[in-house]
């Protein structure tokens, strides 16, 4: 059974852990390796994601089975002080893909939205990735896209995905 408990900054070596397991194998097929180094550097550091647990405004969940982190997600109430939470982060071990772990978590995040009044889930995700089509079976549709510069000649390429809350 999964249970899913709150990360703070003593568990980053266990956000990454998951990070670097997880990114090869989402992204090995669409992004270059020099870009995944990359970019797990540039989110994925320590001080990076202190910053992010301590002064960004970022929520962070483990999903647990037994004593074994198996997922993690960020989040952000109130993003750009709207009524919406902004999904930054969500990453399930790959082995443990397909058994719910991300439902559990999102569900995590709706709770974490409702104690804000947020009545809007949001994120980005690659316009090639294959959790696309998870996210559309659970309730997201695309209600935009955009390119972001990362620097280092990379671009994001991301959908924008909302799905409302509540109700």
């Amino acid at each position: 059974m999964i249970t899913i408990v709150t990360a703070s900054t003593t568990d980053i070596p266990v956000i990454r852990r998951i990070a670097y397991q997880t990114w090869p194998e989402t992204f090995g097929a669409i992004l270059s390796a020099e870009q995944i180094a990359y970019m797990l550097d540039w989110m994925y550091a320590a001080p990076a994601l202190e910053a992010q647990m301590t002064t960004g405004g970022h929520q962070f969940f483990l999903a647990m089975d037994d004593d074994e982190a198996v997922g993690f997600v960020s989040c952000q109430p109130d993003y750009k002080d709207k009524p919406t939470i902004k999904v930054h982060k969500l990453y399930i071990l790959p082995n443990q893909q397909g058994k719910g772990v991300g439902r559990v978590l999102l569900e995590k995040v709706a709770d974490v939205a409702e104690t804000y009044g947020n009545t809007t889930m949001s994120l980005n995700v690659n316009r090639y990735n294959k959790a696309l089509a998870f996210y559309e079976k659970i309730g997201f549709t695309v209600a935009g896209q955009e390119n972001i510069d990362i620097g280092n000649g990379f671009l994001m390429e991301d959908y924008i995905m909302e799905k409302p809350l509540g109700a």
